[in-house]
């Protein structure tokens, strides 16, 4: 759909992504009815924001009703495909579509899109930044992070270049693909939405499935969900790696404590491994992917040099919240599936003080409650998960110490892990569950952590 004027467009859920698509068609001359279950009341400051449009609200529900007078029907992210009346478009032909695809098909410039399990929003921020030495103000970073693009894209012009990452919810609708695309890796995650790994692994696949010849795939070699995924690859392939890259692949790699970059028969060393200033090997690979994906764009290497050797991450994402008496305290609120926790608890060699919990997501505790057996010595557990995590870990032996405790919410679980540690530990706040039960999402659930770490005394 090129036209939008006079089409009546019907969009799930008032949250960022919802309310930046709703103006951005009601600017371009559609007639848009912005639907949220959620009250009036509660939905105040999104239609503050709308003031100045014409749209429509429908609140306190999704009634199928709503379909009878609609051309297009949009999801903003999170929102899921079973819904009655998303069940009900497809029924009745009615195409499917969110804020990202609606971008893709009107967006000027060059693109990168950045998807993975783990890691994305990291690499996707490093990516951005290398973007922005090299291009200034004419670099755009979003999508699942962030600013919507779509905000943006009406002053985009041809020889700018947008960053996107992108979620399994974004892409399970899109049906066009970035030029460079990247899958970090797949791992359970979301299987409470797409049901099972393979559907899972299906929408990641998305972001490949559009590519022509003269686009370039970027996957993690080290990942087997990424790295099966390489005959989808349309154009150029190129990897990364922890390891030397075997004969005929492209990308970055570790060796000897070196991040390279080869490309044919040329090799560049890039930097050393001490001067990334993230902890943890898999920072390590995230740092190689964005090398990769720079490459792939044609950034400048001193753009990339300069971007990773400033680099000192996201919020929430391993974030040195602040030392106390001996104990350095962490935010890992991120995490928000067991596996990205285990890497998490990889990046340290000190002794730990894990904080675990929130809300489960219908994936297996047993990895890392296997992990927790050799590696933690004491573990916080909270939120709803608790009970389901302190089963799995009873069954693999228990902590390291037998040290494992139950709080009834996040704040207490905070006194407790500070009760629990010892000079020179780590408390990690990495929970493994969605914050859900108890905040908005994961980085006000990060907020909260910090700001009852920074009250202790």
């Amino acid at each position: 759909m090129t036209d939008w004027n006079g089409k009546r467009i019907l969009i799930l859920g008032a949250a960022r992504q919802g309310i930046a698509l709703a103006r951005w068609l009601s600017r371009h001359g559609s007639n848009v009815t912005l639907s949220d279950s959620r009250s009036l009341d509660a939905l105040t400051s999104a239609q503050a924001s709308l003031a100045d449009t014409n749209v429509q609200w429908a609140v306190g529900g999704h009634p199928l009703e709503l379909l009878d007078a609609t051309d297009l029907l949009c999801l903003s992210g999170g929102v899921p495909l079973t819904l009655p009346i998303v069940q009900e478009a497809f029924k009745r032909g009615i195409p499917v579509s969110n804020d990202s695809q609606i971008f893709m098909e009107v967006v000027p410039c060059k693109t990168i899109g950045i998807t993975g399990s783990a890691g994305k929003t990291t690499t996707t921020t490093l990516v951005g930044n290398m973007a922005k030495r090299q291009y200034g103000e004419r670099a755009f970073v979003g999508g699942n992070i962030g600013d919507p693009l779509i905000n943006y894209v009406d002053v985009m012009k041809q020889d700018d270049i947008a960053i996107l990452e992108l979620s399994s919810f974004q892409l399970e609708q899109m049906t066009i693909s970035p030029n460079v695309a990247a899958i970090l890796n797949v791992t359970p995650n979301h299987l409470d939405r797409h049901g099972t790994m393979e559907e899972y692994t299906k929408a990641k696949a998305h972001i490949l499935d559009f590519q022509s010849e003269n686009d370039t795939a970027v996957l993690g070699r080290d990942d087997k969900g990424s790295w099966n995924l390489k005959d989808k690859a349309k154009g150029e392939l190129l990897t990364f790696s922890l390891h030397d890259l075997e004969e005929g692949l492209n990308g970055a790699y570790l060796h000897d404590g070196l991040l390279n970059l080869r490309d044919g028969n040329a090799y560049l060393p890039l930097l050393v491994r001490e001067k990334i200033k993230l902890p943890g090997d898999h920072n390590v690979a995230n740092v190689l992917a964005a090398f990769t994906i720079g490459h792939a764009a044609g950034f400048k290497l001193d753009s990339m040099l300069e971007a990773v050797e400033e680099f000192r991450g996201v919020p929430h994402r391993l974030e040195l919240v602040r030392e106390l008496n001996g104990v350095r305290w962490y935010n890992g609120s991120i995490a928000t599936a067991p596996e990205r926790s285990m890497a998490d608890i990889h990046a340290f060699d000190e002794p730990i003080v894990l904080m675990l919990g929130g809300r489960d997501k219908d994936l297996p505790w047993d990895g890392i409650a296997k992990l927790i057996r050799k590696r933690v010595d004491h573990v916080v557990l909270f939120g709803e998960a608790a009970e389901l995590i302190e089963k799995a870990i009873s069954a693999a032996g228990g902590t390291r110490s037998g040290d494992l405790r139950r709080a009834n919410n996040l704040k207490e679980a905070v006194a407790i892990a500070a009760e629990a540690a010892s000079a020179g530990d780590i408390v990690l706040f990495s929970p493994g569950g969605t914050s859900y039960d108890e905040f908005v999402d994961f980085a006000a659930r990060g907020e909260a952590f910090r700001k009852w770490v920074l009250e202790l005394s």
